[in-house]
């Protein structure tokens, strides 16, 4: 059976799938998104887990959405409010720091006045690193927004290229020799060897450092990891650069706002409607067919899906050049990330901060790993063993700041746990996460206690989420939360490979429009509008050459 014919089929309705969707029917094409799942939003939605108790699934956090796509998908008018953190981070320590804590947030002279308690020299060279990470991450912005030059497509993508080569040189140009320095630091060194430069003192190393581990299975001295911090730094909320905040309603807010704009746009969105495979024919993609056997015909194919999925599974073989097919074999999506929500019967109270009651630091992102030291241990822990004896655990409690989560007087919380190793039976053979989530979701919450004492006996319930079930339930391959780690070797040109940069795929009419894209992972929305961008100037140069939309 096959339904109605569209300018687009999109396959994936997360947050790229849906911007772009809005995009593409906004330039006048007929689009229809179809999602496996029974709801919108990937893996950006909110979710009923405890009788009582709802809070953002997987993705937790907002600071990344391109104010662009907020504004061109009218986010606000359709109910999206974001609330900025009182303080961006609370690190709670101990040990050699006399269990002390550190507060990052509330403004330079806060967070310098917080940082001088362990060095002075530290706290006089925060103003220069925030200088030297807004230069560069200025530029990246820019990048971001724009379409990468497609090295290696052929003669006509050639010239293409050369003109976006110039296009995305300009923002380099202008910076002066040290700016030069610092943007290739940022790229090719690790987080630890960057810091250790700018800083003296574990504490601020630490806070500025678990950007780098965050969905990156990798410690943060291997080479790199710099780009990850990077990468974690270029958002804004509310118009202020460097925020982070929290969607009233949970992550969900953002997609149900946009599914709203694709409903008054015209796009037609069908829920429960897993797809089978790409439909290709004469070296074309035609549509999709769905498990049931429909087929819905499209003129064009896009996919939101990491592109491990779409060519391993939903692309036949025989379609893809040979070179090809092994490099995308060869892509590595491996994050190392556990996500779990609680619900709890009262706040934490840390023993380095106590207190009664909602405090600033209880609204923050509270990162329990002291030292980069600490974090790099916990990564080998994980390579040798499947987990971290001590894992990198941080905790953003949402319903201090939207109290609609949870019933009066209780509250929801974010585990984001690193590392546990992607694949557990390739160190632990015969076991896979299905037998050890329990087990390991117990330590996570062994060490949020070991700074929180009674935190464990708050819990009152918990939904667990190991990279198998990332996988599984959000199509998450490896558990990688950015669909694809962020190297300097899949990135830019090269992501997801290098002649398939610019969203168009090797099959004429499929592209690409996931995190498994330029700008890579985070919820921004911009791989879903450059996609979309793309589309439609492909779109154009057809019909002008009397070949139709």
């Amino acid at each position: 059976m096959t339904s109605a014919t569209y300018d687009a089929v999109v396959i994936g309705a997360g947050h790229n799938g849906l911007t772009c969707a809005a995009y593409l029917a906004a330039a006048g094409m007929r689009v229809c998104i179809v999602e496996r799942r029974g709801v919108v939003g990937g893996a950006a939605v909110t979710e009923e887990f405890h009788p009582g108790f709802r809070n953002s699934t997987a993705s937790y956090t907002v600071s990344l959405l391109d104010p662009g796509v907020i504004r061109d998908l009218r986010l606000a008018e359709h109910g999206l409010v974001v609330r900025e953190r009182p303080l961006a981070n609370f690190l709670p320590l101990g040990g050699e720091f006399a269990d002390g804590f550190l507060e990052v947030g509330g403004g330079l002279p806060a967070t310098q006045a917080e940082v001088a308690k362990f060095s002075r020299r530290d706290a006089d060279a925060l103003p220069a690193y925030y200088a030297m990470l807004e230069r560069v991450a200025a530029i990246l912005r820019s990048l971001a927004g724009s379409t990468p030059p497609n090295v290696g497509a052929g003669l006509r993508q050639d010239a293409a290229w050369a003109v976006s080569m110039l296009k995305a040189s300009k923002g380099f140009r202008a910076l002066d020799l040290a700016a030069r320095r610092d943007l290739l630091d940022l790229f090719t060194k690790s987080a630890g060897d960057l810091l250790d430069r700018w800083f003296d003192s574990a504490p601020i190393k630490a806070a500025f450092g678990f950007d780098a581990v965050v969905g990156n299975f990798a410690s943060p001295y291997a080479p790199g990891s710099a780009y990850v911090l990077l990468h974690h730094v270029i958002g804004e909320v509310n118009g202020k650069p460097g925020q982070w905040g929290h969607a009233v309603g949970g992550m969900g807010a953002i997609t149900q706002a946009m599914a709203s704009e694709c409903a008054a746009r015209g796009v037609m969105i069908r829920t429960g409607a897993p797809v089978a495979r790409v439909r290709i024919d004469g070296g074309r993609a035609t549509g999709v067919e769905l498990d049931g056997g429909e087929t819905i015909a499209a003129a064009r194919v896009v996919a939101n899906v990491n592109p491990k999925l779409l060519f391993e599974r939903l692309v036949a073989t025989e379609h893809v050049p040979a070179d090809f097919t092994a490099r995308i074999a060869a892509y590595r999506c491996a994050s190392g990330t556990l996500r779990m929500n609680v619900a709890l019967s009262a706040l934490p109270a840390f023993t380095v901060r106590p207190g009664a009651g909602l405090q600033p630091h209880l609204a923050s992102g509270i990162i329990m790993a002291p030292s980069l030291a600490y974090m790099e241990r916990a990564y080998f822990d994980a390579k040798l063993a499947g987990w971290s004896r001590a894992p990198i655990v941080e905790m953003l409690i949402a319903s201090t700041v939207d109290d609609s989560l949870a019933p009066p007087g209780m509250h929801v919380a974010s585990l984001f746990c690193q590392h546990v190793h992607p694949d557990l039976g390739a160190v632990q053979p015969g076991r896979t996460w299905d037998d050890a989530r329990d087990e390991v979701a117990d330590v996570m919450v062994a060490t949020v206690d070991h700074f929180a004492p009674g935190f464990a006996s708050s819990v009152l319930g918990r939904r667990i989420l190991t990279p198998l079930d990332l996988e599984r339930d959000f199509g998450l391959v490896g558990g990688d939360i950015f669909h694809g780690a962020l190297s300097l070797d899949q990135l830019f040109s090269a992501r997801p490979i290098l002649g398939n940069a610019a969203y168009r795929m090797p099959i004429a009419g499929l592209y690409l429009c996931g995190s498994g894209a330029h700008p890579g992972g985070g919820v921004t929305g911009l791989p879903g509008r450059n996609a979309a961008r793309e589309i439609v100037r492909d779109a154009r140069r057809r019909a002008h050459r009397g070949k139709g939309a």
